[in-house]
């Protein structure tokens, strides 16, 4: 029975021409395996050296931080390759070879993608890691994860695709298949799906950060808590939280009141009396919004004379703060102020007044204002 297999092995029947072939084809597949070996060690070498110089010449270390996550896969392909080419260059029966072949190949494929995955990954991690210099991290940690995943998913599909395709087996069926689930699972899913795909526009397009002061569309303000893939969280201003579908931010406008920059503006409108000197009033609201510790000296607080009302002359008082979150605060202080200052200097605020004038033998009333 071993004598049997062991005739089975080779293609030929064993005799002394046959071994002798059969010696120089197992020579061939051992120096095919150890130039295969020595071009791997060559290889690693020079990507090292070499990755070193060109991460000199460069402002971050990128090149050689992918250079370290992949030199061990290539040495890994290089020596898989040697062994399948070896393998290839034998006698072996036809079963065996196809079979031998099949792993073999089916391994290089699993280390080209996992060589492209590390490769990948590591500037998907390096890009991350410049968004956060100067913004919130927590959305560079919910967004990394995600794409880890979505690399992985594709990088898998292809690799199946390419093994299926070497053996001879039909994958269109197998893309029509999942072309058609994908389908009915977008179809079934669409509001979800929509609400995901706005998650990662919002991630990625960063109109607002963790941490930033909105106002949405609708007037309200708050604060942004957390953005997920399916909704946000943003906590206004009475501390309830708000959960906004990612897709309605999408689509609508807001304002982002930290951004760029923090400074906000503030605004007080008041009236004053017609006999009122306008100069003199808007010199006292200056005074006063300078007077305060958290209005800005640059820019500079400005006061207006906006229009001309019915009973009053409008006055504007702009006034800028360095944190949106006491704009509301300042501007009571700042309105206190004024009353109080308004009264010791005789200037008055008026309100709307109406006059009726009774005239003597007349039935109507008529008033006056």
């Amino acid at each position: 029975m071993l004598l049997a297999l062991f005739q089975n092995f080779f293609r030929p029947q064993e005799t002394d021409g046959t071994l002798l072939v059969w010696a120089k084809e197992l020579l061939v597949a051992l120096l095919i395996l150890t130039s295969f070996w020595l071009l791997a060690q060559l290889v690693c070498w020079l990507l090292n050296r070499w990755g070193r110089k060109l991460t000199a010449l460069t402002r971050n270390d990128l090149i050689d931080r992918i250079i370290q996550r992949i030199v061990p896969h290539v040495s890994r392909l290089l020596t898989i390759l040697g062994i399948y080419l070896a393998l290839l260059s034998l006698p072996l029966h036809e079963k065996i070879a196809l079979v031998c072949s099949g792993i073999l190949f089916i391994v290089l494929v699993i280390i080209v993608f996992n060589l492209i995955y590390h490769a990948f990954d590591e500037l998907l991690k390096w890009y991350m890691a410049g968004m956060h210099e100067g913004s919130d991290s927590l959305i560079s940690h919910q967004v990394l994860p995600i794409a880890e995943k979505l690399t992985v998913l594709f990088l898998m599909a292809t690799a199946l695709i390419v093994i299926l395709k070497h053996f001879n087996y039909d994958i269109f069926s197998l893309v029509t298949a999942l072309g058609i689930g994908s389908l009915a699972i977008g179809m079934a899913a669409k509001d979800t799906l929509a609400h995901m795909i706005s998650g990662f526009t919002l991630m990625l397009d960063r109109p607002f950060q963790i941490g930033d002061r909105i106002k949405l569309a609708s007037g309200q303000v708050g604060d942004v808590i957390d953005i997920g893939l399916r909704s946000t969280k943003i906590q206004a201003l009475d501390s309830t939280i708000m959960i906004i579908p990612n897709s309605d931010l999408c689509n609508s406008a807001l304002i982002n009141m930290v951004r760029p920059t923090t400074v906000t503006q503030g605004r007080i409108t008041l009236g004053v009396c017609y006999t009122s000197d306008v100069d003199r009033v808007k010199e006292l609201l200056v005074d006063i919004a300078r007077e305060n510790t958290d209005v800005l000296e640059d820019p500079a607080p400005l006061a207006l004379f906006t229009s001309f009302g019915e009973s009053a002359l409008n006055m504007l008082l702009l006034f800028w703060v360095s944190d949106p979150t006491v704009a509301g605060t300042v501007t009571d202080q700042l309105n206190s102020t004024i009353i109080r200052r308004f009264r010791e200097s005789g200037i008055e605020i008026p309100f709307p007044t109406r006059t009726v004038i009774m005239e003597k033998g007349l039935d109507r009333i008529c008033p006056t204002e």
